[in-house]
Formats: C-alpha cells, structure tokens, sequence
C-alpha cells in the first residue's frame, strides 16, 4: 500500500492552508528541535519529518505545535493499552483485521484531504477487543506521521455502520472512548474535516449522541449522515473510494490486507518506538496525572443502548 503525496498544483494548495512558508519553516523546525532538547521529560532527538508533520498539523503554531508534541508523548506513558505491546504477530491484533476493516485510501481528494474508511465484516462477528482495536487504529496514524511527509491538507472518515448491532457498541465503554478521542484530538496533528456515517440505522443517533460530550463543538458539526451513496459522492470523489462502494480504489478488503502487511513491516519500528515516551518523573512542576488527562473515571455515564 503506498500512499499517494501531494504534488504540483495540490501540493502548493495544501502548504497554503497549513500556512506552510518555505522561507521560515526551517527556522520553524529548529526552534521546536531547540525546545524539545530543553524538556527533560520529553525525547531529546526525535526525527525531523514528524516534527515537521506536527508543525504543518498545527498549522505552524509553535506553541500549539509545542503543546501537541508534549501531549503526545505524554499520552503514550498515560494510556500502555493503547501504546504497549504494538506487535502485529499478536493474535489479538490480528484478528482486529479479520473483524474490521480500517485502511487509509491511496488517493487524495482534490483538496488534498486522506479518507480513511471504517467498516465492521459481519454482524454476526464478536465485537473484538476495543482497547486493541483503538491501538490498531493509533498505529495507523504513527505510520502515516512517518509516510505522509509532504503533509495533507486534513482527514477524512467515512463509517460504514452497516453490520453495526448493540452488541458491538455495549463494549465501547465511556472511558476507553474518551481516552481515545482526547488522544486524536490532543495529540496527533490531525485535522479532522468532516466525519460520513452510511448505511444508518436507529442505532447510529445513539452512538452519535454518545460521542458528542468527548469531541470539539466544530467537530461536532462536521458530522454528516447519509441515506445513499449518491449522497456521500457529493462530498467525496466516487473514483476514489472502495469498488464496494462505487469506486476504483480496489477491493476494500485487499486495501485493508495491504495495509495489515504494512504494520508487520514496521514491527521493528514500533518495538523501538515503544520506550519513546514521557518521564513524568522529570517533568518540570507537577507531573500530569491520569485524572488531570481523563477526570474521575467514575464521574462517566454508563452507555446505554436499547
């Protein structure tokens, strides 16, 4: 699976919206490299191609591209079921894959946005285990910090809920939710653009419902449910999608597959990348706790689905 970069005309579209000058991005990226080797708790070398990532993802905010890194680095001590153990030969990682399907598409949209599709396989399936399932779902997104070097002008989701039954959604606990949404959202440079439900049922306006109280009042309004395809195609170019839905990006299958094989060929990486976190120890102050990240677990409501 090999993700396709911006170039030309998009490439120039998407430095603009990034707010990407090329006459001050080096100096940009040495100020960061320069505050993070004064951070005793923060890694002291870190590779130049994410820091750059980060810095587009914040648009080159130096302060909020320094919050976002320390955050990072922060979340990968307070939450080990997500960032532990990342080992794509663990059978429970494995059949992740075979239960859901979660690959980034290789195109761009024309406004140089990734969409990243979602789907369960079968209804039927027994709803894998959550916390590994947002830990599958994490790895993707270190890997793409790593590949997507040129930057994109923001993220796309596309959730397929068609198999989709109470019984999947009961193991979506309140806590491990909101650690992961706070996660994407403080952490990771990403800029969520728009987020497309399809195939709804009932149950969709719950999870919805359910979500809305650990994700950002814009985010919020970027949520878009369809009743058909032909509805989503406004949005999003049907070439580009999956041949199950109309496109000709492949089997969404074999995409997901080359993307599962892709995760194994970094499985050096990820091992080498598992100390490469914060020490709360040495942080200047008072270190961050897991209720200063997440709040009293037992302040969350249970989730309710009829």
């Amino acid at each position: 699976m090999t993700l396709v970069q911006p170039n030309g005309e998009m490439s120039t579209m998407i430095q603009k919206e990034l707010n990407e000058n090329v006459s001050t991005r080096d100096s940009d990226l040495q100020h960061i490299k320069e505050w993070m080797e004064k951070q005793p708790h923060l890694p002291n070398t870190w590779d130049d191609a994410r820091l750059m990532t980060f810095l587009r993802g914040c648009k080159f905010s130096l302060e909020k591209c320094k919050r976002k890194l320390d955050m990072y680095f922060t979340m990968r001590t307070a939450i080990p079921e997500f960032f532990n153990d990342r080992d794509m030969s663990l059978p429970e990682l494995q059949e992740i894959m075979q239960f859901v399907h979660i690959p980034p598409l290789p195109g761009l949209t024309p406004t140089g946005r990734r969409v990243v599709f979602m789907r369960g396989i079968n209804k039927d399936f027994p709803t894998p285990n959550v916390a590994d399932l947002f830990k599958m779902t994490l790895m993707i997104g270190d890997v793409r910090l790593l590949e997507e070097s040129t930057g994109v002008a923001g993220d796309v989701y596309v959730l397929d809920a068609s198999v989709a039954t109470p019984s999947h959604f009961a193991k979506f606990t309140p806590t491990l939710v909101k650690k992961f949404l706070i996660c994407v959202q403080e952490a990771y440079p990403v800029k969520l653009k728009e987020v497309h439900i399809i195939n709804i049922s009932p149950l969709v306006d719950t999870i919805i419902n359910f979500v809305k109280p650990f994700i950002k009042e814009k985010i919020r309004e970027r949520i878009f449910v369809h009743s058909d395809l032909e509805s989503l195609y406004k949005h999003i170019p049907q070439e580009m999608l999956p041949e199950e839905y109309g496109g000709n990006a492949g089997a969404i299958a074999d995409l997901n597959n080359a993307w599962k094989a892709k995760l194994e060929s970094y499985g050096g990486w990820f091992k080498e990348q598992e100390e490469i976190k914060a020490d709360e120890s040495r942080r200047p102050g008072k270190p961050k706790t897991h209720d200063d990240l997440f709040g009293v677990d037992g302040s969350f409501r249970k989730l309710a689905i009829d």
